[in-house]
């Protein structure tokens, strides 16, 4: 079974501005800054941010579901500002999933605002397991990414 799920936020931020974030590393960073109850620690594995690069997300002690998972960036397209990353160990892929992938897009709405796209996509053996699939996670993300960088604008 396949499925997608997307979100788009407003953001009355720079696309620039909001892809030196989501573009590389500081995402993982800010994250566990912002949000430690919903990520604990984002570990470079290998890589520097581009194609390749290896992270090990964990979560908080008491998380329902697993503890951690590691992504790999598939794709970095600083030009559309696109990023995908793949879940390779871990995580979902213990749930029966075959694949779980991440697409964020920054998108220019004009100068001072730009829209931030997340996707979902994932390959499950069964649709019980399709069920536990939620984008809540990266609209909380999304929400506060957006709030920091527009406080930081102030």
């Amino acid at each position: 079974m396949e499925g997608q799920l997307e979100h788009e936020l407003e953001v009355s931020v720079p696309a620039s501005e909001v892809w030196d974030v989501y573009g590389g590393l500081k995402l993982g960073k800010l994250v566990c800054e912002l949000l430690p109850n919903v990520i604990e620690k984002v570990e470079l594995v290998e890589g520097d941010g581009g194609v390749g690069t290896i992270l090990k997300v964990v979560f908080p002690q008491g998380t329902p579901g697993f503890t951690f998972y590691k992504e790999m960036f598939t794709k970095v397209d600083n030009e559309k500002r696109l990023k995908e990353a793949e879940v390779v160990e871990g995580g979902y892929l213990e749930f029966g999933f075959s694949l779980y992938r991440v697409r964020f897009e920054i998108i220019e709405k004009d100068a001072k605002s730009s829209i931030i796209k997340t996707t979902i996509e994932y390959e499950v053996d069964t649709a019980t397991n399709a069920s536990i699939v939620s984008s809540k996670a990266l609209e909380l993300i999304a929400e506060t990414i957006a709030k920091y960088l527009t406080e930081k604008q102030v």
